[in-house]
């Protein structure tokens, strides 16, 4: 397993990264990616099992350094292949 997990919250969104703290349903982030739309996968469940089956359909932003999430709903263990997965995204950015 790698160690860095997808957090799911409330109102935020979906996050993946290395939980630096956690505090009752409040965790911290560090090299945090939001997870904003993807492809290739039925939930975040396959998501963090396996990956996405459509690298080039996925829209990951830039990381950022660390990013402090509220109202936390679900954090999932990710999987060494669905890691390798995740970071083959290519960085989505405005245009």
């Amino acid at each position: 397993m790698d160690e860095r997990k997808i957090v799911r919250t409330n109102k935020a969104g979906v996050f993946f990264g290395k939980i630096e703290k956690k505090d009752g349903n409040t965790v911290t982030l560090s090299s945090a990616r939001r997870l904003w739309y993807w492809e290739g996968a039925a939930s975040l469940s396959e998501l963090a099992q396996f990956g996405t089956a459509s690298v080039s359909g996925c829209k990951f932003p830039c990381a950022v350094d660390e990013v402090e999430l509220f109202d936390v709903l679900e954090i999932l263990s990710v999987t060494n292949e669905a890691a390798a997965s995740i970071d083959g995204v290519k960085e989505w950015k405005r245009r």
